[in-house]
Parts: structure tokens; sequence; C-alpha cells
């Protein structure tokens, strides 16, 4: 049955970021887009690199953000649906065999869950999880490059998985904060997809594109090619470095440094046309500090071709750096800074732009919510809208009715009662029998 986008699931996501917590309250409209009913956004002093690292600091963000973006929508969310980045984070490929009982029957879904169950039993290093296990492609017996092997028929069924994994403790510390600041935390997810879910199109990642998510402590990297996540990484450095360059080469404060970043400052000195002096606020008392507009330039630029250095290695570490069509796209606060799109494609050699969530947005959206800021926020919120969505389906087509603790013991102590007694009767039926041999 159809619904009205009213009758919609509405939900909570949150991008817990280095620098900052962002906020989106959502659901979908009668067309299938996001329709951004909140949105708020706090200062975040709990994170560091990516990973929580002071839990009642990181509680506050998130009540402060949330509670902002519900009181913007006029709902109360307790559904919420998070973000998780940090150096912690790894991955790496993997070949799963299936083998099947019947070669003439259908490829089914089941099968494509058994072999992605079989993944999350690999062993790991102590202390780590698996995050995400996703398909690049299958191969039915010796078929290789399939995309989508349901329907057809085979007895080996092979994939190659693309294995994400993150430390048990940072996913158990963004847990218990989501928690505490009230909300039910349904999901983690790894931030670069997210932001890869609200940023590339379909056609850049067939083609093959590198997104760039260049936050406040960590630049995100996910290389897509054919349409397949092929790689994806954490560089431990984003804004902030830039913000500490300034500060320790022209010897003023960290928030006058961050000021001068954001009004003044450009990836590319040589966009610097005219060399204005900028008077920066010194301590109390102090005449204010000058400094060159184009010295400026020259270290933010310093840093940011450190960082593309590191892009790029994990670009050709991926082995595609040959087969981008698509180049690079820049999001997250970081792709604001003035002149970088020209700088990546002056030191890398591939084309870029600057990707803005908008194709996920309901017509009438905010231009401040179609800011790169608020690229991971909605590629989690289209993520949390589908498993709300998928739920209220499987709700539909099988009400869940859970258990009384009584009525769940008694059900397995039924269980087991007949498992033995069916061993009992076996046993007493092979002890009657004749034997099969003389003696």
């Amino acid at each position: 049955m159809e619904t009205t986008r009213h009758d919609n699931p509405v939900t909570l996501a949150l991008d817990i970021g280095t620098t900052k917590v962002v906020a989106l309250v959502g659901r979908r409209d009668q067309f299938g887009k996001i329709e951004v009913l909140g949105a708020g956004i706090a200062p975040s002093e709990g994170v560091l690199r990516g990973e929580v690292s002071n839990i009642e600091k990181t509680v506050r963000a998130i009540t402060e953000a949330a509670g902002t973006a519900m009181r913007h929508a006029g709902i109360q969310v307790r559904a919420a649906y998070a973000g998780i980045a940090g150096q912690h984070i790894k991955s790496f490929e993997k070949k799963g065999i299936l083998t099947r009982e019947d070669p003439h029957t259908e490829i089914s879904v089941h099968d494509i869950e058994r072999l992605v169950r079989d993944m999350y039993m690999l062993p790991l290093d102590a202390g780590d999880k698996i995050l995400h296990v996703i398909a690049q492609d299958y191969t039915v017996d010796h078929q290789q490059g399939i995309k989508d092997p349901i329907g057809m028929s085979g007895v080996r069924l092979e994939s190659n998985f693309h294995i994400i994994t993150c430390q048990k403790d940072a996913a158990h510390n963004v847990q218990r904060a989501v928690e505490k600041a009230g909300f039910q935390l349904r999901s983690l997810m790894l931030e670069s997809l997210a932001s890869a879910e609200a940023v590339l199109t379909e056609e850049e990642k067939e083609g093959g594109v590198a997104m760039v998510d260049i936050g406040g402590g960590t630049t995100d990297v996910a290389v897509f090619h054919e349409g397949i996540l092929r790689h994806t990484a954490v560089i431990p450095f984003g804004g902030n470095v830039v913000t500490r360059d300034i500060k320790e080469g022209c010897f003023i404060m960290s928030q006058y440094a961050e000021k001068a970043k954001i009004r003044y400052g450009s990836a590319l000195a040589d966009e610097v046309f005219v060399d204005r002096v900028i008077a920066i606020p010194s301590l109390k008392g102090r005449p204010p500090k000058e400094i060159s507009e184009r010295n400026l330039a020259l270290i933010i630029q310093a840093r940011m071709e450190e960082i593309l250095d590191y892009v790029m290695w994990e670009i050709s570490r991926s082995g595609y750096e040959k087969k981008l069509i698509g180049g690079i796209v820049l999001t997250g606060g970081g792709s604001l800074l003035n002149h970088l799109d020209k700088l990546v494609e002056y030191h890398t050699g591939l084309s870029c732009r600057i990707g803005k969530p908008v194709e996920l947005l309901a017509q009438g959206y905010s231009e401040k919510i179609a800011s790169p800021v608020y690229s991971t926020a909605i590629g989690l919120l289209e993520q949390g809208l589908r498993q709300e969505e998928a739920r209220m389906q499987q709700q539909a087509v099988r009400p869940e009715r859970p258990e009384e603790p009584e009525q769940e013991e008694a059900r397995e102590n039924r269980s087991a009662r007949g498992w033995f007694e069916e061993v009992l009767r076996r046993t007493r039926e092979w002890f009657e029998s004749e034997p099969d041999v003389d003696l």
C-alpha cells in the first residue's frame, strides 16, 4: 500500500567530527527525495582525529546539535544513525566461496546472504570488528565479472569482497556517547561511504572517481570504478593541521589562525594577486600582528600539497590511478578553501570538482544545507531512511512479536527435550534391530 509522505519514517543522522557535530532530522517526500526537517551544529571538543576521546564532551555536543535539529523539526526522534572515522579504520580484499547443493535451482538472495555471513566470521586482529562487507563482483562456476548473480544457476558461487574494519573500542565509544545523549544507535557507517552516497553521481562511480572528504581531523578517500567501491582509506590529517601551521608560522592564536584561514586563506598562492597585509589581533595590551596574505597562502598550499600527496598515494595503491574518468570530487568542510580545486588539478593532473550533497535533497532545500559541510550527515540520513523503510516493510509482512523470557526459555527447553527423546528413540531402535551380519 502506498503511503503519504507524512507516513514516511523520520530519523536522525549524526556526523560526529573532530571540529563539529552535525545533526539532521529528515524523511522522504512523495518523490523519494530527502526532506530535511531540522539541522543543528555544535562545536566538538571530545573527538580527536575522528575518534571519540572524551565521552562527556561528545555527549554534550551531540545533545546540543540534536536538540537544535529536533526543535527546528518540531519532532522528537530516538532512532539515530552515526558515522565513524579515524586512523583505526582498515580495509582489505577477501574472496568468498559458496558450494551450492542443487546446481539446477536459481541463485537467490539467501545464497548471497550466506556468502556475506561467512565473511563476518573471518579472523581479525585483536580488538578489531568488521564494519562493512561490500561485494565487488561475482563468479558463477567459471563465468566471471558478474554484478548480480541472482536468478543464475550454478554449483560454485564466488565473490570478491571489500572488507572494512574498525576497532571495537572506537565503535563502542561512539555508541556510548550516542546512547548517553538519549538516542538509540541503530547503525554505524564509515563516513567516507556516507559522503560518497551524498555527492557522487552514478555516472561518476561507473566511469571511475575518487571521493576525497577533507574534515577537521582526517581526510577520507573512497575510490569507485564500474559502479563498485574499490578502495577506502583514512588519512590522519585534515583542516586542523593547516590551522596549526598558520598558528606556528605566523605566531598567532589558534582561534585567529582558523578565522584567517577561512576568511583570507587560499590554497594556491599564485591566485593571490594583491599582496595585502592582514591585521590579526594579538594578546591583550599588544599591537595587532600583521601578516602577508601571500605568506598565508604559501603556508596553506604547502600543507595541502602534503595531504594531496597522501591522497595520491592511496589512489595509486588502489590500482585505479589511470582509470578515473571522473577525477577527484572534493567534499567536507576543508573543501571550502579558496582555489583548492585548482590546486588539486595542478598537483595531481586529475580533473576536480567540489561535491555538494544536492542530488538526494528534495526541491526547495536551503542553500545552507547544500554545503559540503553537510555531505556526511546527508549520506547518513539516506542510509538511515533506507534501513527504517526496510524495517517498516518487514514488520508489515511479518509483525514482530517479542517473546516473554519465560516463553523463550520454555521453547528452548522443549527443543532440547525433543532432541534428547529423538536420540533415545534411535538408540532403542538400533539395539532392537537385527544385526546386518552373522557373528
